[in-house]
């Protein structure tokens, strides 16, 4: 999956906003102003944070050493930093995304959720 795609893919999601809080080269991904993704705009390779519950995000470096490591300069137990450009299929980076999405949508107020829902 490139970048344009996984850009589109982020944004066709409810409740997505897209900004650069950091600086004008790392794109950030939020759902109800809660991040589920990052990524550098700027970098050699195309690789993405994503959020991920902690045993599956132990699971997913053990079987995919090459492609998913732990969250560079995020919480490590709870981030992944994933090789969009690696082995991994479109169907997969796309099941990570979701698995980010899902968790954050998971935490968020019951007043926040319910405007999701609306949207």
């Amino acid at each position: 999956m490139n970048l344009e795609d996984f850009h589109t893919y982020c944004l066709s999601k409810k409740g997505v906003t897209e900004s650069f809080p950091f600086d004008e080269v790392t794109l950030v991904f939020k759902v109800m102003s809660k991040v589920f993704a990052i990524t550098g705009l700027d970098n050699e390779v195309f690789e993405v944070n994503l959020k991920c519950d902690p045993e599956k995000a132990i699971m997913l470096r053990e079987e995919n050493p090459d492609d998913i490591r732990a969250g560079f300069h995020m919480n490590k137990k709870h981030w992944n930093t994933v090789l969009f450009e690696g082995n991994l299929s479109n169907k997969e980076l796309k099941e990570l995304v979701d698995h980010s999405y899902d968790l954050v949508v998971k935490k968020l107020k019951k007043s926040e959720k319910e405007v999701l829902a609306s949207l």
